[in-house]
């Protein structure tokens, strides 16, 4: 954990996603978007169907881990390899419904600094956190997860 990055790996994975929220919403109050009529319109019917969907996904994930008696901490040793569920999609459910949601709150309250800070919480994740996490994964799982990775992709 040489990386200065992985600091954040203390933070839970949902609360880097709300911090780079809040960043966004300061933004937004310092340098207010406009949108136009049409897109004001569609767009928190657009962010509550993001919201919810995105919302769904990452409590499905979460319960499946709950059920399977295994830990959501990056870097920490799980009890259980699941591959069912929304993660026979994706190997990152949890994270894909996190952005969804994310999206849906941008959507929703009609901002757009949010969304455009969320490429750097999707790098920090994709590059720190979801390292961190297969590494173990292939310590524990070592067969089981190669074969997994070669099946399921790490996003959609």
């Amino acid at each position: 954990m040489n990386n200065p990055s992985r600091f954040l790996l203390h933070v839970p994975v949902p609360w880097v996603f709300v911090l780079g929220y809040l960043v966004g919403i300061a933004l937004e109050r310092v340098h207010r978007t406009i949108l136009t009529p049409s897109v004001a319109y569609w767009s928190p019917i657009a962010g509550a169907a993001l919201f919810l969907a995105g919302t769904a996904i990452a409590a499905w994930a979460w319960t499946i881990f709950r059920r399977a008696r295994t830990t959501t901490v990056p870097g920490k040793s799980s009890a259980t390899l699941v591959v069912r569920g929304p993660y026979r999609l994706t190997r990152n459910p949890m994270y894909v419904g996190l952005t969804l949601a994310y999206l849906g709150e941008a959507g929703l309250l009609r901002q757009l600094w949010p969304i455009a800070l969320l490429p750097i919480v999707l790098a920090y994740v994709n590059w720190t956190v979801i390292p961190v996490e297969e590494a173990k994964l292939t310590e524990v799982f070592p067969d089981e997860y190669r074969q997994y990775q070669s099946r399921v992709r790490r996003w959609i």
